[in-house]
């Protein structure tokens, strides 16, 4: 499938490279605000064509479009892409706000056979579901998921600068960067919470540095603990009665133990590159046009950020592509 791409990040670079490997997509078409930009991404992957006007962009021969922008773009680039009748695999957060998600859904209804996915991609990792099978064959009491990471573009913020994942121009924050990381995994595995509250840590530009979730079920309570502005070593944890299921960053999934009187090592083998079962899976569902696996993704995606939206709700962060 011929592959386009919207924006040339490292975490772009991460995907073409996944994609590439799979032998399912070629590169075909970069767009980037700067051909300068868009040419020097094509230098150091593969051939292609570099785009500096979307709407020229989205009149060329691509099948499927990544979109990996700022995060306040995602949306509307998406809708845009799916008008085109392109296929979609946007990176998370797929929408800063839910109301976004109908004119998504709008787009999706008028080109029926086009597919959006949102590349979650921890969601695809094989250790993601050793721990969805056992959260739904253990009676769980509670768990703890925990995603911090010191951002690249924290000292850019710190130094006075104003880089688009701490704005609130573009939908920045520990919340909608890492903490959807968190609301995926507990959504998936734990399903839909009833009440859903968080208490950020605000910098001065208006978006959370870091920040602590409660997710309550009826049950059990979920926290999730996320940050931009310092790098954490916790573990998350699911809880059952004497036996722990722990396991790093819902995020990276790298080990799996299950602790009891002693560890039992649960990990599953993974591929070196993160984003490679996610762009498998994308390719299969496409090319084979399984439209349940694409319902099935877009039905997470759309509880995921009903939750999200909740968080935010119940916070003083704005963005500036909020409805009035």
């Amino acid at each position: 499938m011929k592959l386009g791409i919207i924006g040339t990040n490292w975490i772009t670079a991460q995907f073409v490279e996944a994609a590439t490997a799979t032998g399912q997509y070629t590169l075909a078409a970069v767009y980037s605000r700067r051909a300068a930009t868009a040419e020097a991404f094509i230098a150091s992957t593969a051939p292609a064509t570099a785009y500096t006007d979307m709407a020229a962009f989205l009149a060329s021969d691509v099948e499927v479009v990544y979109i990996a922008s700022p995060n306040g773009l995602h949306a509307e680039q998406t809708v845009a892409a799916v008008n085109a009748g392109k296929h979609v695999i946007v990176e998370k957060p797929m929408v800063t706000h839910p109301s976004q998600l109908a004119a998504i859904e709008a787009a999706k209804a008028a080109h029926p056979g086009v597919f959006v996915f949102e590349a979650a991609r921890h969601v695809y990792d094989p250790n993601f579901a050793v721990i969805r099978d056992f959260a739904a064959t253990h009676p769980l009491s509670g768990a703890t998921l925990a995603y911090a990471k010191y951002s690249s573009r924290y000292d850019d913020y710190l130094a006075g600068k104003d880089p688009n994942i701490f704005s609130p121009r573009f939908g920045g924050g520990a919340l909608m960067d890492l903490g959807v990381y968190l609301v995926y995994a507990a959504v998936a595995w734990f399903g839909v919470p009833t009440h859903a509250v968080y208490l950020p840590h605000l910098l001065a530009s208006g978006v959370d540095g870091d920040g602590v979730a409660r997710l309550t079920y009826p049950e059990f309570d979920v926290t999730l603990i996320a940050g931009k502005a310092y790098n954490s070593q916790l573990v998350s944890e699911l809880y059952t009665g004497r036996q722990t299921l722990s396991f790093d960053s819902p995020g990276e999934l790298n080990r799996v133990t299950l602790v009891d009187d002693t560890p039992h090592e649960l990990t599953r083998p993974k591929d070196a590159n993160p984003m490679a079962d996610e762009v498998a899976f994308f390719a299969e569902a496409i090319q084979t046009h399984d439209t349940a696996a694409e319902a099935a993704q877009w039905a997470l995606a759309k509880q995921v950020h009903t939750v999200m939206g909740q968080l935010r709700a119940s916070t003083a962060i704005h963005f500036a592509n909020d409805p009035e």
